[in-house]
């Protein structure tokens, strides 16, 4: 079976990238729930974050500060959470591990479920600006 993630990875999908090291990948999600919302992908497919070892997850989360501080200032957020379900139960969309870094703001409340669809030229612009406060 495709993943989706796994086809970003090779570059048979475009993707709006943020972030890239030797073993992980941050991108704008397609359907984001807010302005910002990104994803930290483990380049290596794992389905569920049960299926990788301790140092790959503390690997993985270790690069999400960094991530939600440039998103934050990009957005003008005023907050962030973090999501990363595990399984088709928990709503996991992609059976690959990744972690949702969501931009929340004191206007609109706090929504999980609400997702919207950002045209490209939206997405590609925010990505370059949070590119710019990763370097």
């Amino acid at each position: 079976m495709s993943c989706i993630f796994c086809d970003i990875l090779s570059g048979v999908k475009d993707a709006h990238i943020l972030y890239e090291d030797s073993s992980h990948v941050a991108f704008l999600d397609k359907y984001p729930i807010d302005v910002g919302h990104s994803l930290v992908v483990p380049k290596k497919h794992h389905e569920r974050i049960t299926d990788m070892n301790s140092k790959a997850v503390g690997d993985l989360f270790s690069i999400v500060p960094k991530l939600a501080n440039a998103i934050l200032s990009a957005t003008n957020a005023d907050a962030f959470s973090l999501g990363q379900n595990n399984g088709r139960a928990a709503k996991q969309i992609i059976p690959h591990v990744h972690v949702h870094i969501i931009p929340r703001y004191n206007h609109k409340g706090t929504i999980w479920t609400k997702r919207s669809i950002s045209n490209a030229d939206e997405l590609s612009i925010l990505a370059k600006k949070i590119k710019s406060l990763l370097l």
